[in-house]
């Protein structure tokens, strides 16, 4: 049997302890109004589903055992070949079973189901960098839209060329965190810029940062630490400029942190916006602090989402794609880069579940 197929078990086992123990106190007389009545009864039917997946994991396991037996002692090829079949089949579906169970087992970080908001901004490498800026926003816009995701640009900085040196954006869908996380770092790009003329290829890089949207409940701002300031918004060229001061800048005394919006067309929705960043970015510095105090959670995951970690380099002239934190690496630079980014996420996926559920193991 698959060591990790091994330690599912054990988890299972260890499952099916806690809701027995959960069953006796939920039976218990006055159980419902104890405090935390509904808590202990969301955890027992979490569980409940869990163990359901579970057995049907294990009869699939006895399935696939008594087939390969059967294949061992049948000497009929044409019977043989239905038994591969089915064997090939039976693993695949317990492959998927295994991971939907291990994705059960680990316990869902609440923020993995919020909005994200994304900042990039253009690294060494000058022009380049700004279009490779442009290139990663418009893979991210491309993978929203196959999950069905809304993309809000909160914020931009564009070149001449098309390229960005900054912009900030939105995306707004059940999950969008808790898959784009992982791309927070150093992005580099390797290929012939459109402004080489030796034909050379340059090494270029953009940094971006994810950030879950935070609520207006978790952050409390102080008016009185808001410095506001209003300015006209500006375009690719003079005769876009606007004549009305309609976009916001908004500085947060106590951190120096300084935000912008000018993408709205009225100033009251750029201030609006402005607001939702500035409160993403505070969030995010106090998680950063509640994180550092958690060191185990740290090992467990799959980078730590600084900006300044290298996580992934764009080859173009091999068509590559590296994915530095796993060593992952695909031969399939479009289909990545035309927003199929799942190729990249799910595998850190599955390496963060492996890593932590080693550690509940352990």
């Amino acid at each position: 049997m698959d060591s990790q197929v091994e330690k599912l078990l054990k988890l299972l086992a260890e499952a099916q302890g806690e809701f027995r123990k959960l069953e006796e106190e939920l039976g218990a007389p006055g159980a419902h109004e104890r405090p935390e009545f509904a808590e202990l009864s969301r955890r027992y039917a979490q569980l409940r589903e869990i163990l359901e997946l579970g057995d049907r994991l294990k009869r699939l396991l006895a399935e696939l055992a008594e087939e390969e037996e059967l294949l061992e002692s049948e000497e009929d090829e044409g019977l043989r070949e239905e038994l591969r079949r089915a064997i090939e089949e039976d693993r695949e579906a317990l492959g998927e079973l295994a991971r939907e169970i291990r994705a059960r087992l680990v316990p869902e970080r609440p923020e993995d189901r919020r909005n994200a908001i994304l900042e990039i901004r253009a690294g060494a490498g000058g022009e380049e960098s700004a279009l490779f800026a442009a290139d990663l926003f418009r893979m991210y816009s491309r993978y929203a839209e196959r999950r069905g995701w809304k993309v809000r640009v909160l914020d931009s900085h564009p070149t001449p060329l098309g390229g960005y040196k900054q912009i900030v954006f939105a995306v707004e869908g059940k999950g969008a965190y808790g898959r784009l996380r992982y791309e927070s770092g150093v992005h580099r790009v390797q290929r012939v810029p459109v402004t080489e003329s030796g034909g050379r290829i340059h090494t270029s890089t953009a940094t971006v940062a994810v950030l879950p949207e935070a609520e207006e409940v978790e952050v409390e701002i102080n008016p009185d630490e808001l410095k506001f300031e209003t300015f006209r918004a500006g375009g690719p060229g003079g005769q876009h400029m606007q004549k009305n001061e309609t976009a916001v800048r908004i500085t947060h005394l106590p951190t120096g942190i300084v935000v912008a919006c000018q993408d709205e067309r009225s100033q009251y929705r750029n201030r609006e916006q402005a607001l939702r960043i500035l409160r993403a970015k505070l969030r995010d510095i106090e998680e950063r602090k509640r994180q550092s105090e958690l060191r185990e959670t740290r090992r467990r995951q799959i980078g730590t989402g600084d900006r300044s970690e290298k996580i992934r380099t764009y080859n173009f002239p091999q068509s590559r794609v590296t994915d530095h934190r796993i060593g992952l690496t695909l031969y399939r630079l479009e289909d990545v880069l035309d927003g199929n980014l799942d190729l990249v996420i799910d595998p850190l996926l599955e390496e963060e579940l492996s890593r932590a559920l080693e550690g509940t193991a352990g």
